[in-house]
């Protein structure tokens, strides 16, 4: 443990319990049946707690691989078939749920490596480092005013200090009373920061929630600032997997939920939910399935188209309809473009970078640094595995034209970059993300539906505790699980997160 985790620990910034779990049998007493639609990784990480307590459940997932926004498929490319994945995804070391499930898959969580360093690239600004803080606040907080070049002390005499207030006095309840109807925009001009400090500190750390600043709530960013930076004892340090998802992950858990007696099946589509006396049956493009319980862990347009298609449900479940076209809107287009190239980047260039102020690119990962199979590939080759992303996106532009337009962008940044001949692309363009919009708060679901046995997990349901992207999807997933074992008697799963209100916040 470092020093400024002991001061942090000192000052209640460390792990929390949320539900200890326990309370009940380790198995639950009687047989009792569960779906689970999704199999990402809320889905799946409900999957794996029920069918370790004995219930007899089913992941129905309409893709052919597992994860979701965290999958990996084959990929036939002309000199043999690779792994390609949804994107980059950074494991930081504050998903306690998420790292739980994954110790299923490997108990020392081998397959997971220190990413070094948190780089922010900029064409109008030099590169800034964020990845080697102390890990815990204020400790991290205080290094971070006296060694960023961003922010000097002299711009604090002339920021809005009142203003910068509610970042560190986070409270479940109040930040999204005050500040839900307030844009992420709004808040940070009024903190009256240099243009610089905006870019660099801010605007990239809220594109990476999938909404841009003017159309995401200024309460949702708070949260999120707390939970990565100022609530967590562990800091901006993360991990990454050394294999792809599937390999790494997914084939594992689905392994463990067999082992323990449940089922996974992909390549099948809910259609409709129906409501009987005994459960629910769950439609698919195939058959039925019937079930004392259903976890809807889908992304929110699935959501809401299952639940429009879902008449039963408008009597039991009211609220859920009347929620689900809203919560179903996501947020902006996101895209993916990994690049096969021959020759490599500068051996000096981060794995992953983030990105700041330019049109389209957020974020660099080098795959062939990073992941053993691109690896492999490259030292056959000679050449790089390079994927680009934009967080939020302009609509209706063609996957491969943003792809190109990441790709150019980058040549700016890194000009050898622009030197690498191309050999294959991949590339997609997707809105499955949850929108934080402004206001949204108020009628985000929960994990509970309010119908007896329906219930709701993914990174866009509402949780009382921090939590955002795969470990809001993880800690929902058990949730829900926890709800189906307490009403059949069993263990509930233990839930953690972080100091769950600001340094400076009001005690209630």
């Amino acid at each position: 443990m470092t020093l400024s985790q002991v001061v942090g620990r000192l000052i209640g910034v460390r792990e929390h319990v949320v539900d200890p779990g326990g309370d009940g049998a380790p198995r639950v007493p009687q047989p009792v049946a569960a779906v689970v639609v999704g199999g990402g990784i809320a889905g799946m990480s409900a999957a794996v707690v029920l069918a370790e307590r004995g219930v007899a459940v089913t992941v129905l997932e309409a893709a052919d691989t597992l994860g979701g926004r965290l999958g990996a498929w084959p990929e036939p490319l002309p000199d043999g078939t690779l792994m390609n994945e949804h994107g980059f995804h950074a494991f930081f070391r504050q998903y306690y749920n998420w790292r739980n499930i994954l110790r299923r898959a490997d108990p020392a969580l081998g397959f997971l490596t220190p990413v070094a360093g948190y780089p922010i690239l900029s064409e109008r600004w030099p590169t800034e480092e964020f990845g080697r803080l102390p890990p815990a606040p204020p400790a991290n907080l205080l290094t971070l005013l006296l060694r960023s070049p961003s922010l000097r002390l002299a711009d604090l005499r002339t920021m809005d200090r009142d203003a910068a207030l509610p970042l560190l006095t986070y409270d479940p309840v109040r930040t999204y009373a005050e500040f839900d109807d307030t844009t992420a925009d709004e808040l940070l001009t009024s903190l009256r920061l240099p243009d610089r400090a905006r870019a660099m500190l801010f605007e990239v750390f809220s594109h990476s929630f999938f909404n841009h600043e003017a159309e995401m709530s200024a309460a949702e960013m708070i949260a999120q600032f707390h939970f990565y930076l100022l609530g967590n004892p562990e800091g901006l340090a993360f991990d990454a997997p050394v294999e792809d998802y599937a390999t790494a992950i997914w084939r594992p858990l689905a392994r463990h939920v067999e082992k323990h007696g449940g089922r996974v099946v992909t390549g099948t589509a809910a259609t409709a939910l129906h409501r009987d006396a005994a459960g629910w049956r769950v439609e698919t493009t195939g058959r039925a399935y019937d079930a004392r319980h259903v976890v809807l862990a889908v992304d929110p347009p699935a959501l809401a188209a299952l639940v429009a298609a879902s008449p039963a449900l408008a009597e039991v479940a009211p609220e859920l309809v009347a929620r689900a076209p809203d919560f179903g809107r996501p947020g902006p287009p996101y895209a993916v473009a990994r690049y096969w190239c021959d020759g490599d980047v500068d051996a000096g260039r981060a794995v992953f970078s983030g990105v700041s102020r330019q049109p389209t690119l957020d974020s660099v990962t080098l795959y062939h640094r990073l992941e053993n199979e691109s690896r492999r590939w490259a030292e056959r080759t000679g050449g790089s595995v390079v994927e680009l992303h934009a967080y939020a996106c302009e609509p209706g532009v063609p996957a491969a034209e943003l792809a190109e337009r990441m790709r150019a962008e980058l040549g700016v940044l890194w000009p050898e970059a622009a030197r690498l001949r191309v050999r294959q692309l991949r590339a997609r363009v997707e809105a499955r993300a949850p929108a934080f919009t402004p206001g949204s708060h108020a009628w985000r679901p929960g994990v509970r539906t309010g119908a007896d046995g329906l219930y709701l997990a993914g990174d866009g349901v509402r949780t009382d505790f921090p939590s955002a992207l795969m470990e809001r999807s993880a800690a929902t997933g058990i949730l829900a699980a926890n709800h189906i074992l307490q009403a059949a008697g069993g263990a509930a799963e233990p839930v953690r997160s972080v100091r769950p209100r600001g340094l400076l916040a009001r005690r209630t």
